[in-house]
């Protein structure tokens, strides 16, 4: 018996060890955390209202912002359209279906939406959405 304690073996001690379970839930906080942020990067506009909206957001997805001034920005980035043109071009190469959402401020000229959804018909993107806001009631 004295053999065993001069030796080193020790006897397990009673419990459980939840050091491999904390390891595993602080895993996903994080990626909870990582997740809980992602969203479709845009900039802020003030959007028209409707009555129903869905939600757009998927993996993937390519936001089309016009701003008031008429600015069009892909992803929070100015764009010109013959640069919003070739982007999504060379998206479409990569990735042939891809959905596009398009978000025009309410005080935007309609011609300017409708030079996007025109360009984006040339393209030949079919899942292309507009986004809209809730109507305040």
């Amino acid at each position: 018996m004295a053999r065993a304690k001069r030796f080193g073996i020790k006897k397990r001690e009673k419990g459980i060890n939840v050091t491999p379970f904390v390891d595993v839930l602080l895993v996903v906080l994080v990626i909870f955390i990582l997740t809980s942020n992602a969203s479709i990067p845009g900039i802020q506009v003030n959007l028209p209202k409707a009555s129903s909206s869905m939600a757009l957001e998927k993996p993937k997805t390519k936001a089309i912002t016009v701003d008031n001034a008429g600015q069009i920005f892909l992803d929070a980035y100015p764009v010109s359209l013959a640069e919003l043109e070739d982007r999504l071009r060379t998206e479409k190469a990569l990735t042939p279906d891809f959905p596009v959402i398009v978000r025009g401020d309410a005080q935007v000229q309609y011609a300017r939406v409708v030079e996007v959804l025109d360009l984006l018909r040339r393209i030949d993107l079919n899942q292309v959405g507009l986004v809209t806001g809730k109507p305040q009631g």
